[in-house]
């Protein structure tokens, strides 16, 4: 056995090791395990430097314990949970110890790839290192091989299996493997109350969670006579397995997405049952022994396929919380009114024409989600009731009048199904669905469009320069949307709405949503709807699945050219004309034609030449070949002011560039300019852009490099303000000058900081950074801070705002401290002229400096110190809030949560679903202390939201709603950056697909530990 090491030292404080936990138990579980609801999950930890795990009953304190052993000190690879790979536990140099018994022999080899009861075998034959033991725990889902593990375990008979209240396997193990392996635990781990068999640890190659191997279990499990908690989400299982029944003192089943097609009646033998979920799987009718469980409280059916609920589900004499959503439900049982303890029931996206009018009158019921359905009418007890929520129905319109013949079989409307922020996959079954995705974004799917269910994914990406092509006077109007399988092909088009955000400047430009196809971008026709005079909608018609974005680009008109010749004007100036002669193309080619109108008084500002005028700037493209067989003429309007009877040819000057060089060329000498009075006409072999200059000055080229760069250029000013009772808190913005006032304006209640910076001049698409520098750094492990500089791609459209908290190493006690944050370039676009940085360059050494603008953080006062901020001498239940997919928020990140939300907590609280009255005894409870009101509002909510769904979803939906985006922004980074660490772990635990690791491998290089990210 390996010796505790002593003294300890500062950074070896002891912590519990993160394990899974059961994230998806709730509340109504604590007569099942006890009083201490931290035996749920004594897997989290608080904040830096403290330990908040709270002893569980039976269970030796850390110190007594004699097979605690540092982590750092075991071989093979790290045992750790889905919470640390998502970023969002301690980093493993803070999870310090574990229970683990190590033996002294060689380390178990790697089985080959013959019958899996052989390899089970050799793991048996001789002694190996055990997996590690975390108190009653075993967390073996995310150890490689684990299943070998605990078979080796259970054949040496080791005494603490004895001790073992928690297991978790994962559902991904050899289904031979895995079965021989279970066939052992009713022996082997008698006190067993948990068992957790979970898939979805794997990844396929686009991201998406695979389900488990799974597909039954033995009948001999159902002798495990103290489980409470079972726990058989993502796997395979076609039916209920049939020891499930036999668990007689169950209290919480979870089967979420499977494949079961219905549930048998034996499922009424639960007596204990509390919980009970059945997501996103194919139930089309319910077991009539449901009734009997009287004492469930929670039931989740939502995803499915029921049409109909059994009369008896009346008899859930205990149920506070029931989820149907996105079924094909049409009516209701009026038995639904006898649900006296329904505090919750959700049935949106399904068909329903009609509710029970006795629903109004349910006692408790805080909350009636009746969205997206066929209702036409309601009775009037739930029409102006608070805790109904009826939009996207057809309220006080007529049934559509019935034009079909006698006889006619009627067509069922289309389902609707409404998604919130917790789904983001959906299934599409040929009969069709309309779908409204969390982002707002809209999708149909006809009747036909699939032959067969697809599930549907889909990601709304924050812009970026390598998921965003724009041309050089391109504009972006929204974010990137990803709907996976990518070039999955429908048999009728799908239609898309996308919300943008209306463009500043309309005239001769247009809308269009930009689409991936075939490794190549391109426009698509595009619609626009107008539901409100700023909620505009961009619909397409699409017939297969990639990334999608909403552009402005200036009017594009395009035609097919036919060897027999045609005529290609311009719409939004029919002056421009190209005309084709027969025989110029021997094969069919498509011709688009661009034009861009220059504004003459920023040209004359450049030049100093009040006399100076251009023509619109002409772009003309082509497929197929680079020439033409025949010249093709080209008429563009001479620059305002000019005629062709009164101007000097000397002046007139026909500029040219071919991309991808940055360079105008002068072909006035090259060409025969024919003018009329109003127009120049010229012949080309080839297309690219055209410009018309009339100009006094030599070496226009030149010139027109400058002009063109200041037609894409964008003026704005950056600012940097500070929260008003919340100096830490960090507000920076990019602004386009004309909007600098209003926004200040409205702003400055609530935030203060000095003047914003003088006009800079960016590009559409750029990169740049604010660097906090002279003492301040960024108080968070942010996904999109490089180096610890924050990062910022500039569209002009956008809203480019970001909110930071930052931190200091100096001494805060003694003084303030006065640092500064600076904003800096990236690197310049591609498609930028090199001659466009001179026009943007600051006079000095660095030229990438934009502006600089000063931070001071105030001193600190009395218990203000390092070590007595905000979370000092908590004493807190350990809970993690989320899942491993979604990602998680810890006790610490929470903390810092409830540190920012000052007064406003109130109306977080409200938004949270809690009572006016719960706030009012959390103020008197807490007469003097804010931050104990703060602390015990989020924490209370938190605790109830453990283990539902879309708890995290709801908290950031809160913090907006209370205008809190700010903190509502971190709480989205720390999510992502738990997802891609989430990723990165799965990998480094040798988890993923085709990695052929070992238990008994040694990392001699342990991964890079996920460390917690707090807001």
């Amino acid at each position: 056995m390996l010796s505790l090491p002593s003294p300890l030292s500062p950074r070896q404080v002891p912590r519990p090791l993160c394990t899974q936990g059961l994230p998806s138990l709730r509340p109504s579980l604590q007569p099942h395990l006890g009083s201490d609801l931290s035996s749920l999950d004594p897997g989290m930890c608080g904040p830096a430097g403290t330990a908040q795990r709270l002893p569980l009953a039976g269970v030796p304190a850390p110190h007594s314990c004699p097979f605690l052993t540092p982590l750092c000190s075991l071989p093979g690879p790290c045992l750790n949970r889905p919470a640390r790979q998502a970023g969002t536990c301690v980093a493993l140099e803070d999870c310090w110890w574990a229970m683990a018994a190590v033996e002294e022999g060689p380390e178990p080899q790697a089985a080959g790839a013959g019958d899996a009861r052989d390899a089970t075998d050799a793991v048996d034959a001789g002694p190996r290192v055990p997996p590690l033991l975390a108190g009653n725990r075993l967390s073996l889902d995310l150890y490689p091989e684990g299943c070998r593990w605990l078979r080796h375990l259970c054949a040496q008979q080791h005494p603490q299996l004895l001790e073992v209240e928690f297991l978790q396997l994962s559902g991904h193990e050899d289904p031979q493997l895995l079965e021989a392996t279970l066939a052992r635990v009713p022996r082997s781990l008698p006190h067993l109350r948990s068992l957790v068999l979970k898939g979805g640890q794997c990844r396929d190659a686009l991201g998406a969670c695979l389900p488990g191997s799974l597909t039954t279990l033995l009948s001999s499990l159902g002798g495990l006579a103290r489980l409470v908690h079972l726990d058989l989400s993502f796997n395979s299982l076609e039916t209920l397995p049939d020891c499930v029944p036999q668990m007689r003192g169950l209290g919480a089943l979870l089967l979420s997405r499977n494949r079961l097609s219905e549930l048998p009646e034996a499922l009424g033998a639960l007596p204990a049952l509390t919980f009970l979920a059945v997501t996103h799987n194919r139930l089309q009718t319910l077991p009539t022994a449901l009734g009997t469980l009287s004492t469930l409280q929670h039931l989740d059916l939502s995803e499915n396929l029921l049409d109909t609920l059994p009369p008896e589900i009346g008899g859930l004499s205990s149920l506070a919380e029931l989820s149907l959503a996105s079924n094909r439900l049409r009516s209701l049982p009026a038995s639904l009114a006898g649900l006296r303890s329904l505090r919750l029931l959700i049935l949106h996206s399904n068909l329903l024409a009609s509710v029970p009018a006795g629903l109004g009158h349910l006692p408790l019921l805080t909350r009636l989600d009746l969205r997206d359905n066929q209702l036409r009418d309601v009775p009037p007890e739930l029409r102006d009731a608070p805790f109904v929520r009826l939009q996207g129905n057809p309220l006080g319109k007529a049934l559509p009048d019935s034009c079909s013949a006698p006889g006619t079989p009627v067509v069922p409307e289309m389902p609707r199904l409404f998604l919130t922020s917790d789904f983001d996959s959906f299934p599409v079954t040929p009969q069709g669905c309309s779908v409204t995705l969390a982002c707002g974004v809209r999708l149909q799917f006809p009747a036909g469009a699939t032959a067969t269910s697809v599930i549907i994914r889909y990601r709304l990406w924050l812009p970026e320069p390598r998921l965003v092509p724009l041309g050089p006077h391109d504009s972006l109007l929204s974010g990137v949307l990803e709907l996976q399988p990518h070039g999955a092909s429908f048999q009728q088009e799908v239609g898309l709405w996308l919300l943008f955000v209306p463009p500043r400047v309309r005239r001769c430009r247009e809308v269009v949503v930009r689409t991936l196809s075939d490794d190549s971008w391109s426009d698509l026709e595009t619609h626009l709807e107008e539901e409100a005079p700023k909620r505009l909608w961009a619909h397409c018609q699409v017939p297969h699945f990639s990334w999608f974005l909403v552009v402005s680009r200036p009017v594009s008109n395009a035609c097919l050219v036919p060897p027999e010749g045609t005529l290609l004007f311009s719409s939004g100036n029919p002056g421009i004309k190209v005309t084709f002669p027969p025989g110029a193309t021997e094969e069919p080619c498509h011709v688009r034609m661009q034009v861009v109108h220059v504004a003459d008084r920023e040209l004359q500002a450049l030049l100093g030449e009040p006399a100076a005028a251009v023509s619109p700037l002409l772009c003309l493209s082509q497929s197929g070949p680079s020439g033409f067989l025949r010249p093709v003429t080209v008429q563009l309007p001479l620059p305002p002011g000019i005629t062709g009877l009164s101007l000097d040819r000397s002046h007139l000057h026909l500029l040219y560039q071919a991309p991808p060089t940055a360079t105008w060329d002068d072909i006035t000498a090259e060409v025969a300019l024919e003018l009329t009075h109003l127009y120049a006409r010229f012949q080309v072999m080839h297309f690219s852009w055209y410009w018309l200059w009339y100009t006094t000055k030599t070496c226009v080229g030149d010139l027109a490099r400058k002009a063109w760069a200041r037609l894409r250029l964008h003026h704005v000013n950056l600012i940097a303000l500070q929260r008003r009772r919340d100096p830490e808190q960090v507000l920076l913005q990019c602004l386009p000058r004309h909007k600098v006032d209003a926004t200040l304006r409205r702003l400055l209640e609530r935030y203060h900081g000095p003047e914003p910076s003088d006009t800079v001049e960016m590009f559409e698409g750029e990169k740049f950074f604010a660097a906090f520098e002279r003492g301040l750094d960024v108080d968070a492990d942010r996904p999109d801070c490089v180096e610890g500089r924050v990062c910022f791609v500039f569209y002009s459209h956008l809203k480019n705002v970001k909110e930071v908290y930052v931190t200091t190493t100096l001494d805060r006690q003694a003084q303030a401290v006065r640092g500064q944050v600076s904003f800096y370039r990236g690197p310049v676009p591609e498609e930028v002229p090199e001659e466009a940085e001179a026009a943007r360059q600051r006079r000095g050494a660095d030229a990438l400096w934009m502006a600089t603008l000063p931070i001071k953080l105030p001193r600190l006062r009395g218990s203000e110190g390092p070590g007595l901020g905000r979370g000092a001498g908590l004493s807190l239940a350990p809970l993690n809030l989320g899942d491993a997919e979604t990602g998680f928020l810890t006790q610490s990140n929470l903390l810092n949560v409830a540190g920012r939300l000052g007064p406003d907590w109130p109306a977080v609280a409200l938004h949270l679903g809690l009572s006016y009255q719960e706030l009012q005894r959390i103020r008197h409870k807490f007469r003097d202390d804010l931050d104990g009101q703060i602390r015990h509002m989020l924490f209370s909510w938190a605790e109830r939201q453990a283990g539902q769904p879309g708890a995290v979803g709801r908290l950031v939906q809160a913090l907006e709603q209370s205008d809190r985006r700010d903190v509502a922004q971190e709480v989205r980074a720390i999510l992502e950056l738990g997802r891609r660490k989430y990723q990165d772990g799965i990998r480094h635990t040798s988890l993923a697909p085709g990695d052929d690791a070992s238990p008994g491998a040694s990392a001699s290089q342990p991964p890079e530990p996920a460390q917690a990210q707090t807001c």
